[in-house]
């Protein structure tokens, strides 16, 4: 266990560091973290399981980022194998049904994008709420562009943070 004057040391170490890498931020975003907010934060990540969650909800992103791109690029591939069958065939042979279906394939993939859009909102969503629910202060459910960003900066902050308390303890 460690004494409270290594805690103090320490949360003081990780409000400084929040403190500097807020400053290089954009003056819009700087605004949006004010003391409070990253002095809240400090405190909360004087408890390490917060590194290990966001290590966790990142690895579930990109597990989900490849998963999606997976299903996007096999759409394609299949669209380009359709147009090329197509392309094979002589201009009397191919049907209605198959140039439609060819002809379809930009809405057909408006389509899946926009889905792949909405199960990344999902995730987005799924992170705010674990981190809400684990106190992590900043991380509340939103759909706002701007307050999605200052929670992009948290988590890379909190990244940051973690990979430095690593090599510090290694």
């Amino acid at each position: 266990m460690k004494n409270a004057e290594e805690l103090q040391q320490k949360l003081y170490f990780l409000l400084e560091r929040l403190q500097e890498m807020a400053r290089q931020l954009p003056l819009q975003y700087q605004q949006r973290m004010p003391y409070e907010l990253l002095s809240g934060l400090a405190n909360c990540l004087l408890n390490e399981t917060i590194f290990k969650i966001v290590e966790g909800l990142t690895e579930i992103q990109q597990v989900t980022e490849k998963q999606l791109l997976q299903q996007r690029l096999k759409l394609l591939h299949r669209h380009r194998a359709e147009k090329e069958a197509l392309a094979k065939k002589t201009p009397d042979s191919v049907t209605e049904a198959e140039k439609m279906q060819v002809a379809n394939h930009p809405v057909e993939l408006k389509q899946a994008d926009m889905n792949l859009i909405l199960q990344l909102d999902q995730v987005v969503a799924d992170q705010q709420g674990t981190l809400e629910k684990a106190g992590v202060p900043g991380f509340y459910l939103t759909s706002n562009p701007q307050e999605i960003q200052v929670q992009m900066y948290l988590l890379e902050f909190i990244l940051k943070l973690g990979k430095e308390s690593e090599n510090n303890t290694s």
